[in-house]
């Protein structure tokens, strides 16, 4: 009987998406959580079809321009050379206005700030594969969440390391850097809503 609960219990933690909230395995690396929906979500898209279809023109994606709504903004510069299939992603994602009014729904002092879920649970997103590199995770790093299968990696969330992340090399994929704006990085709380992201 005590196999049969400890491989129910595995089942019902990988069908939550990841280790539970507030375990320590939860509070120290950036997989989608099981918190309860986040009130001030709203519905992506929220840009008007003509800004978008300005937003969507093709052109080079090296830069990526985080705009919250309650002012500043964040400049990750992209690393299309170690993560060429998620900076693709990312960057149709953002061009498609798709992370427009979806709110950063954890924030992990000193840590990392996480957004780009749809359902601004933790848990919505879909799905990608990682892509690991060489690339250290240091402060202003820009990755990507993933539940337990390293293989597989979330489409939309995304985190930013607000201090130390290097026990994450190896582990996630790191896709950019912040090169400007990390103080309004730290400065994000819960809650705090994505105006848009403009790529450059």
């Amino acid at each position: 009987m005590t196999r049969i609960a400890a491989v129910a219990a595995a089942v019902l933690v990988a069908a939550c998406g990841g280790a539970p909230a507030g375990s320590a395995s939860a509070s120290r690396s950036p997989v989608p959580t099981t918190r309860a929906p986040v009130a001030t979500t709203v519905a992506p898209g929220s840009t008007s079809p003509a800004a978008c279809a300005t937003a969507s023109q093709a052109g080079p994606a090296t830069r990526a321009t985080i705009e919250l709504q309650k002012g500043g903004s964040i400049v990750i510069q992209l690393r299309p050379d170690k993560a060429p299939g998620t900076v693709a992603n990312f960057v149709k994602s953002a061009r498609d206005c798709r992370y427009d009014g979806l709110v950063f729904h954890r924030v992990e002092a000193n840590f990392v700030i996480q957004g780009g879920d749809p359902e601004g649970t933790g848990r919505g997103g879909g799905n990608q594969p990682t892509e690991l590199s060489d690339l250290p995770f240091t402060k202003g790093s820009a990755g990507v969440a993933r539940a337990g299968d390293i293989r597989v990696s979330n489409l939309m969330q995304f985190y930013l390391c607000i201090g130390s992340c290097r026990h994450l090399d190896g582990q996630y994929t790191n896709f950019g850097q912040v090169v400007a704006g990390q103080d309004v990085a730290d400065a994000v709380k819960v809650g705090d809503k994505i105006r848009t992201i403009r790529i450059e």
